[in-house]
């Protein structure tokens, strides 16, 4: 009998070792990580010591970031605009280091991005890796939506109809007071925002969460830096439920606030300083995301 109840006890400890082992492999594949630089920035170029910017310390900046994040398993690394500061040839010293990242990286166009002659204008998009200045990253479940703040701006606008688009904007907003209409911001189109509206429907439908990255943040707190119409996105998303989150760079000072459920991040800027750095690596999970900052970026855990 002892020899039996003995037995009977192993079977029972091996079944629920195994169930306990089952658990953990799917609570791991059901979590993932994500690499989040933002800001790099770089140019040859003397450093703005007003601004706290040292731009040709962002090639070494860059290397070390991506070979911590090469430890990580990720399923991919974004930058969150302004690769560059300025003059287009600062992307055939930063793309290489770039692209040495094991995981797939993806870019966000940022309005340094369009520091360059206005022949080139036209090139930064492909320049970049990108078909598309808008588009979107299917991944485990989640949509990720990527923004064009540029879209409509003094600088990335790169047809007539988007050039309109972006006067008449401006100066509506700038007639109605809004203290964000600043000229190194931009706007979403009509266009875009119809596009927004379409991806958020087929993640309704796919039972996807979605996460918004954009140069730009948002805040209506944030005047100095916020895109043109902020309002415009909110009203956008404001009715998806499954909308979890917006990660910006643009402000180096990074900021947090949390508005109907949805986690808005400003990032870090790279470029800022000389002896430090900003980067991190975001762990998505099914309730949260936990974000380990390096350097000077902070670490947070954002509850759904």
């Amino acid at each position: 009998m002892k020899q039996f109840l003995l037995l009977f006890g192993l079977v029972i400890s091996f079944f629920a070792c195994k169930k306990k082992v089952k658990q953990a492999k799917q609570q791991s594949a059901s979590n993932f990580k994500i690499g989040i630089v933002a800001d790099c920035q770089y140019c040859f170029c003397e450093p703005n010591t007003d601004f706290g910017r040292y731009y040709k310390k962002s090639t070494q900046k860059l290397a070390k970031a991506v070979s911590e994040l090469n430890t990580y398993n990720l399923d991919y690394t974004v930058h969150l605009g302004d690769f560059i500061d300025k003059d287009f040839a600062s992307f055939d010293s930063v793309l290489p280091i770039w692209n040495n990242l094991k995981s797939e990286h993806h870019h966000v166009l940022g309005n340094h991005d369009f520091s360059v002659a206005d022949s080139l204008k036209g090139n930064v998009a492909n320049k970049m890796g990108l078909q598309n200045g808008y588009y979107s990253i299917i991944n485990n479940n989640w949509r990720f939506i990527v923004l064009d703040g540029n879209d409509l701006s003094f600088f990335g606008a790169l047809t007539e109809a988007k050039k309109a688009e972006t006067d008449s904007m401006y100066n509506q907003l700038k007639s109605e007071g809004y203290k964000n209409i600043q000229k190194w911001n931009g706007g979403l189109s009509f266009e875009q925002l119809k596009w927004v509206k379409s991806e958020l429907e087929q993640s309704v439908k796919n039972n996807e969460n979605v996460g918004f990255y954009c140069h730009f943040p948002v805040a209506e707190k944030d005047t100095m830096h916020s895109l043109w119409n902020y309002n415009q996105f909110f009203k956008t998303i404001d009715n998806y439920n499954n909308v979890k989150f917006y990660f910006n760079g643009h402000n180096h000072a990074g900021g947090y606030f949390k508005r109907k459920g949805v986690h808005y991040v400003t990032y870090k800027g790279m470029v800022d300083f000389a002896d430090s750095t900003a980067y991190s690596v975001a762990t998505v999970f099914k309730d949260s995301i936990l974000i380990k900052g390096f350097g000077r970026e902070n670490s947070r855990n954002l509850k759904f």
